[in-house]
């Protein structure tokens, strides 16, 4: 456009008389050209302006269908462009464009409030021009529901007008919601919506990170509802999972109530999370009025579905570190299944089991026989009529050089995989017999004495062969030996024990039933089986002052052995209110620590005197 204008002066500069005809038709080309660059020029224009309102279109449609919400402020605050998420957020009406907003949002960044208009004010001060990120805070809009939602917040800032140098500040905010949501949904048991076993770790590791900041107890239960594969091939599957759904509710109420933490762990596992607990007393009154309240929970037909549920306790810091405490809780559910159904236990520190070298120890028991490591306890069996001593129950225990005395349930276990249970049987039976002759010689009182035997001893072709060997070596005579088994190893071989047992009675020793009450005894092979005797094992006395389901079923065994000629000795009796209410039933002997624990063949001779 220049160059034409100074075309044009130049052309007037030559204008005379003479060539005016020539000047105007210059003018007039020249004209007719700079006509046609101007609509050339408009047309550009034209083009350029529909890209642009184009793009911006396209942008804004872009904007409106992100999840994120986008704000174009102006240095004075005034919208400039809005998307819809943000029109929602922020919950805007109508008539906002181009004027402040009414409602300026508020965000938490460090534990502090602060207004957007102020956020970007700091921004700005900031020498560097760069995004600015504000990630996991949280977002309120006032006069609205007062709802703080989680986002991750984003300042920038825009040149607009290179002349008057105006500048614009884009906010963009990610709502989180969704994705917490989301990660929440990761973290449900999917059936009954309780917090999952994910959750429970999670809330666990946190709660362990400030235990030490308090001095109160607190307490994890496990609660498993017995014979669950069972009962889905009975009611099936819909109906069970009601049962599920039920008491999940049942459970979350009662946390509510109560102030406790519940999670859906397994199928059919719940975890309760305790806290400040007085002592475990408190946690046991609780797991038994869930227990109670089981029994009789879900209906089928006007029926109710007898429901039990077995219970592991682990409580801190008397069951051991906090970290621990959950594999904890989970060892004391399997000792409490492994009991029967409807069983509590809580797991207690002087249950832990030494961490042995196992190589070590399969490797020194070889040697424990030559060295003479081993040693018989006695603990005694009392008469309920008197109380006094009447027998003794033969108890191996090894004094390692090392780590002192070492329990059976630690070195049992390796033997009977190894095949030296055999040689350590036939040890105790030698010893007992040898212990029995001294007595007989200085004149203590002749008492039986009960050898526990394994399912691998009986196994043996010579078992019986090598009793009735060792009895007449020693010339005892066979009354003063008893041999017990456990019901769940005489069920584990029904005929092969039954076979060897009867040859066993032919010598004339005694024959016991051990830890009656914690396997699968139909009566049928009760009656067949050739004890003479019946111990009723521990786990059903732990909780017979309180719990009358307990007392109905000791008395009922009680009854039941002596309908079928067996004698009766009760184990675990820990206190005299157990021995006079365990007498009132009829019970023939006791064992347990209320008389006295395992001790050395010295201690035990005292007891004899």
């Amino acid at each position: 456009m220049e160059s034409i204008v100074e075309a044009l002066q130049q052309v007037f500069s030559y204008v005379t008389l003479d060539n005016a005809f020539i000047v105007i038709v210059v003018i007039v080309i020249l004209a007719i050209f700079l006509l046609i660059r101007i609509l050339g020029l408009s047309k550009e224009k034209k083009k350029l302006k529909w890209l642009i309102e184009n793009k911006v279109n396209a942008f804004q449609k872009a904007f409106d269908i992100s999840e994120d919400a986008i704000l174009i402020l102006s240095d004075n605050n005034e919208v400039v462009y809005i998307n819809r998420p943000m029109i929602k957020l922020l919950e805007l009406k109508k008539d906002f464009m181009l004027k402040p907003l009414a409602k300026m949002p508020k965000f938490k960044i460090k534990q502090n409030w602060i207004a957007l208009d102020e956020l970007i004010k700091m921004s700005s001060l900031t020498s560097e021009k760069k995004m600015h990120a504000f990630l996991q805070s949280k977002l309120l809009v006032e006069n609205t529901d007062e709802e703080e939602i989680p986002v991750n917040l984003y300042i920038d800032a825009s040149l607009i007008n290179i002349n008057d140098k105006m500048w614009c500040n884009i906010i963009s905010v990610h709502d989180l919601r969704k994705e917490e949501e989301r990660v929440a949904s990761g973290h449900q048991h999917k059936l009954t919506k309780l917090p999952n076993e994910e959750q429970a770790l999670l809330d666990l590791n946190a709660f362990y990170s400030k235990i030490h900041l308090e001095e109160q107890k607190f307490a994890l239960v496990l609660i498993s509802i017995d014979n669950f594969s069972m009962l889905r091939s009975i009611v099936g599957y819909e109906q069970l999972n009601k049962v599920l759904i039920r008491f999940a509710k049942y459970l979350d109420h009662l946390a509510k109530k109560l102030s406790f933490s519940v999670y859906h762990t397994l199928q059919n596992n719940f975890l309760l999370k305790i806290p400040h607990i007085d002592s475990s007393n408190e946690v046991m009154d609780l797991v038994k009025e869930i227990q109670k309240e089981l029994v009789s929970f879900h209906k089928m037909k006007d029926v109710n579905l007898h429901l039990t549920a077995a219970v592991g306790i682990s409580i801190y810091p008397d069951s051991g570190q906090a970290r621990q405490l959950l594999d904890y809780t989970y060892r004391a559910l399997t000792e409490a299944e492994q009991r029967g159904q409807g069983r509590i236990h809580i797991y207690m520190p002087e249950k832990v089991e030494h961490e042995y070298d196992k190589l070590m120890l399969f490797n020194e028991l070889h040697e424990a026989f030559e060295k003479d490591e081993f040693e018989v306890y006695y603990q005694p069996i009392v008469s309920t009529k008197d109380e006094k001593v009447v027998a003794g129950e033969a108890l191996i225990r090894w004094q390692h050089p090392k780590h002192g005395l070492i329990a059976p349930d630690v070195f049992i276990p390796i033997m009977e995989k190894t095949g030296l249970i055999i040689e350590l049987g036939q040890y105790v039976l030698e010893e007992v017999l040898k212990q029995q002759k001294r007595w007989e010689l200085f004149k203590f009182n002749q008492i039986e004495v009960s050898i526990n035997v394994t399912l691998f001893e009986i196994e043996t072709d010579d078992f019986v062969e090598n009793v009735k060997n060792k009895l007449q070596e020693h010339q005892v005579y066979p009354e003063l030996i008893k041999f017990e088994i456990t019901e769940g190893t005489a069920m584990a071989s029904e005929e092969k024990t039954n076979k060897q047992f009867r040859a066993l009675k032919k010598l004339g020793v005694g024959l016991s039933l051990d830890d009656f009450g914690t396997g699968y005894t139909s009566f049928g092979y009760l009656k067949k089986f050739p004890a003479d005797t019946l111990k009723i094992d521990r786990t059903l006395v732990r909780y017979i002052l309180t719990n009358q389901d307990d007392q109905r079923i000791v008395k009922a065994m009680i009854e039941l052995g002596h309908n079928i000629g067996m004698k009766i000795v009760v184990e675990g009796i820990e206190n005299k209110r157990m021995a006079e209410m365990i007498a009132a039933y009829g019970c023939d002997y006791f064992q347990g620590y209320y008389f006295s624990k395992p001790v050395p063949v010295f201690e035990f001779q005292k007891l004899l005197r």
